[in-house]
């Protein structure tokens, strides 16, 4: 190859751009386009999903909460009971990003909990990898839907069990029996506002759904 071809091919190989303090390897270096995916967030009423996704995202999260009035508790899906300091609720979904592993981006989405807001979820699940159902001890009951639906879908999932200040603890093979998870799905205790730890339960929905892709 002559000396004008090789000019030619260089200038239109990607350039680099400056490198920042703290930034990924592809976000300095075009030619290296990271790997993306979708992860599902979902849960009770007040399970902890703006709180997992706000502990880990690198971006200022996007969040879609509104007050809580009367005549939404009136409707009982806005059910307080053990969260009774909880004013705000999420109306559409929560979003966040985390960069993993050098060149593999997760990009978050929280689910609304209550029932009224169900319908979204067709929407948010699609194109996800998975999804992470989060159960608060103090009602169990509330993680039922997500677990029905994702099942229904087929999508791999992991059950985090978030415990609250207060909460009665519960080891992972307890609430397995209680929410009769399927032996072969992780179940995992975690705290929602510590970030080791949402990054841990986000790893563990990586490797299943890898574990359980078709070949």
């Amino acid at each position: 190859m002559d000396s004008a071809a090789s000019d030619t091919l260089a200038a239109h190989e990607p350039a680099a751009l400056p490198e920042e303090e703290g930034a990924q390897p592809w976000q300095s270096d075009l030619s290296r386009a990271p790997i993306s995916t979708k992860i599902v967030v979902a849960g009770g009423f007040g399970a902890g999903k703006t709180t997992l996704v706000g502990a880990v995202s690198e971006i200022s999260p996007l969040r879609t909460e509104s007050l809580m009035t009367e005549a939404s508790a009136a409707t009982g899906d806005d059910d307080l009971g053990p969260v009774p300091q909880k004013a705000t609720t999420t109306v559409a979904m929560d979003f966040g990003r985390i960069t993993l592993d050098d060149d593999l981006v997760l990009y978050l989405f929280g689910t609304p909990g209550q029932a009224r807001f169900w319908f979204m979820w067709d929407d948010l699940v699609r194109g996800a990898v998975g999804v992470v159902v989060l159960a608060d001890t103090r009602r169990l009951d509330d993680c039922f839907p997500a677990l029905d639906y994702v099942e229904g879908c087929g999508l791999p999932y992991v059950v985090a069990v978030n415990h609250f200040d207060g909460s009665e603890r519960f080891e992972a093979d307890e609430v397995r029996e209680a929410l009769d998870v399927p032996a072969h799905v992780p179940v995992l205790v975690m705290d929602a506002r510590r970030r080791i730890s949402v990054v841990e339960t986000l790893l563990a929905l990586v490797r299943h759904a890898c574990d359980n892709a078709p070949e």
